[in-house]
């Protein structure tokens, strides 16, 4: 992926790009559909400490942002209505 022109991304793109992502990284094969804006990522099982931390790599690459510690915790990571909140708070 290249990087989004923060400037005109909206935040369902958000949203569609980080469930792209994780669909693709950590639920290959997986059947899109199960994937919601809501479903527990970290809570539920589906991100691990250091899938956590691919994630906010490819977040702050993705989106030229930079994240503080205390964003990388389970409130801010743990759905994907959640990031592109946070996201789009940077932005």
């Amino acid at each position: 992926m290249t990087n989004v022109n923060t400037r005109t991304v909206t935040r369902e793109e958000i949203k569609e790009m980080i469930k792209g992502y994780i669909l693709e990284e950590f639920l290959p094969g997986e059947n899109p559909a199960e994937l919601t804006e809501s479903t527990p990522l970290i809570t539920g099982g589906i991100l691990d400490s250091l899938a956590t931390i691919k994630l906010v790599a490819f977040i702050e690459e993705q989106f030229q942002i930079e994240l503080q510690a205390h964003e990388t915790m389970v409130e801010y990571l743990n759905t994907i209505s959640d990031i592109a909140g946070l996201i789009h708070s940077k932005l």
